[in-house]
């Protein structure tokens, strides 16, 4: 993919975030990115060819990220913890509505971004709970085959409720509370001990 392309699907994650998907037209778009319709068809079909790219590199940065956790020297609580203040730092500037908006109105791209999203918070909650049982410092008996399903489905239906806000849904709140019941779900006594000695630093970083 080309600079150019690169930057323009840079810019239109940014209006996307503030705007949502459904209210930005393509002529928005070229308007934003001080270009001509012509000259933004050149590069997307259309405005699904252009939300499939936006969506497809916001994954595709996210799997950059848990692969570069993997290649580094951190235990499998470290690298929950650095998921941790990843996922901080995303929802501080994310809109719920992106979500809605593929779901409802790209459901094709939506099933298509579910598999490779599935596919891939399997694998990674899969390794490090392996990791971790390895380590010590997860519970011996745990199923990671059955955890990492867990995970995954409920990831899925996170946004398939009416019990919680969107606002709360997408809140720092409610998903610390979900990483904690994650991982004290998970965690033997050596691991409990690691994991309370080091978490406050994580929280204390992301003030």
């Amino acid at each position: 993919m080309e600079q150019r392309t690169i930057y323009f699907l840079q810019e239109v994650t940014r209006l996307y975030h503030r705007y949502g998907i459904k209210s930005v037209t393509m002529d928005d778009v070229a308007h934003h990115l001080g270009i001509s319709k012509k000259t933004l068809y050149e590069h997307f079909r259309n405005k699904e060819d252009l939300v499939g790219y936006v969506i497809l590199m916001e994954n595709e940065k996210q799997n950059r990220f848990f692969s570069d956790i993997r290649k580094k020297r951190m235990n499998a609580i470290e690298e929950l913890m650095e998921v941790y203040r990843m996922i901080n730092t995303v929802l501080r500037e994310y809109n719920p509505s992106i979500e809605y908006d593929v779901r409802k109105y790209y459901p094709s791209l939506f099933m298509k971004l579910r598999d490779i999203r599935r596919k891939e918070m399997y694998k990674s909650t899969s390794q490090n709970l392996t990791k971790g049982k390895k380590e010590g410092f997860y519970r011996r008996e745990l199923n990671a085959d059955i955890i990492s399903k867990l995970q995954v489905a409920r990831f899925e239906h996170f946004f398939e409720n009416d019990l919680f806000t969107v606002g709360e849904l997408t809140s720092v709140k409610v998903f610390h509370e979900l990483f904690l019941y994650h991982i004290n779900g998970i965690l033997n006594q050596k691991g409990r001990i690691f994991f309370e000695k080091n978490f406050e630093k994580y929280k204390s970083n992301l003030a």
